[in-house]
């Protein structure tokens, strides 16, 4: 009891339930007093149930129990004043007062572990995200960094959908993105494991060729352990983008594994960043096993002021309401910014304004702004 009574309490402290509440409370009043006035042949005491229905929608049902309560109290004391509780009306209508104020706070419990249990949804989700898509830092070495995530499930934070940097000895940075075969809760299994052989390998190989096959090897050996074999038997790959960007050089490198080319921004000119050597995706294990000979990076400039945008499909394959895709490049042309942050902020506004609602898709992008490496000497992170 003195938890239960705890959360009526703590409800009608709060400035919100303690105003809403009045309302049901004047209502019995009000409908108590009317009734009361009112000749014998007219009964108002049904209405009484508006009380704690109208409390199930802003409190929870200790609350909501307790007007029901106090609503069949008047009906009880209105029944005494109108011919006493022996007669056959009054007990139906106390008793049809009961029944529908027991029915409205089951109603009003459900509906609050239903909510609790989508709290824990969230926060698992949110949890999972730390852990295994973390936010990358805003600044890496000589490089400004921004992203964005939108998730294609109501109740998650991650999807398919993957990025991650890390920090090269050489010195340089090395940046992952990608996109599972598939979206949702049943897709990070395997955006996981991409994710920690990055991690694992982006300070272990020389070369980018080297760290994308390494990829690829460590995600043929452990995907039937993290995928869902059971209820999704098909193919299991995945599309990514691998570069390697040195702090020192305006040279960067990439390498296209079946992903969406990136868009450079230089001078406010957008160009799409095509690969000449592009190669399948990870989980091609049927194919000959990628390797440095076989596999070629691209080359490409990125100078100081430049930004270079990653995104996956979720983002250009959005569709208005008339069924249009979003153009991604062009959009990105007419936008006048000055940062990774900006421009992002830019996308996620006109990207929900075309589609009207959140996309279809899981949706990832990552900003990355190259500044004055003088300014920095080693790696840096903020």
């Amino acid at each position: 009891m003195g938890v239960q009574r705890a959360s009526v309490d703590r409800l009608l402290e709060q400035p919100s339930g303690r105003g809403l509440v009045a309302i049901p409370l004047a209502l019995i009043v009000v409908i108590t007093v009317v009734d009361i006035r009112s000749p014998a042949d007219i009964h108002l005491g049904p209405f009484l149930v508006v009380a704690p229905a109208l409390t199930a929608s802003f409190a929870g049902p200790w609350l909501t129990a307790a007007i029901g309560v106090l609503a069949v109290a008047a009906q009880v004391f209105i029944a005494v004043l109108h011919g006493g509780l022996v007669t056959a009306n009054h007990i139906s209508q106390i008793a049809a007062l009961i029944a529908l104020s027991a029915l409205v706070v089951f109603v009003c419990y459900v509906r609050e572990r239903r909510g609790r249990q989508l709290s824990r949804a969230r926060s698992v989700a949110e949890t999972a995200q730390r852990v295994l898509l973390r936010p990358p830092p805003r600044r890496i070495g000589p490089l400004r960094v921004a992203w964005l995530y939108l998730a294609a499930e109501d109740e998650t934070q991650i999807g398919g959908d993957l990025f991650a940097i890390a920090r090269t000895a050489h010195p340089g940075t090395r940046v992952i993105i990608g996109d599972v075969r598939g979206k949702g809760m049943a897709a990070i299994g395997e955006a996981s494991l991409v994710l920690g052989a990055f991690r694992e390998g982006a300070h272990r190989y020389a070369t980018l060729p080297e760290l994308t096959a390494a990829l690829e090897e460590s995600f043929c050996l452990n995907v039937e352990d993290v995928a869902d074999i059971e209820h999704d038997p098909g193919e299991h790959f995945i599309t990514c983008l691998v570069l390697d960007i040195p702090d020192h050089d305006s040279q960067a490198q990439m390498i296209n594994c079946g992903h969406c080319p990136p868009l450079l921004v230089h001078d406010h000119q957008v160009t799409v960043l095509h690969s000449r050597y592009p190669a399948p995706p990870l989980g091609m294990c049927t194919l000959p096993a990628a390797s440095p000979a076989s596999t070629r990076a691209d080359p490409f400039p990125f100078e100081t002021g430049d930004i270079l945008l990653l995104y996956t499909d979720g983002v250009i394959e959005a569709r208005s309401p008339s069924g249009a895709f979003y153009p991604l490049a062009e959009r990105v042309a007419s936008f006048s910014t000055s940062s990774p942050d900006a421009l992002l902020h830019h996308i996620h506004d006109d990207l929900l304004a075309h589609v009207g609602e959140v996309p279809a898709d899981d949706a990832a992008l990552l900003a990355i702004e190259r500044t004055a490496s003088h300014q920095l000497h080693g790696p840096h992170l903020e």
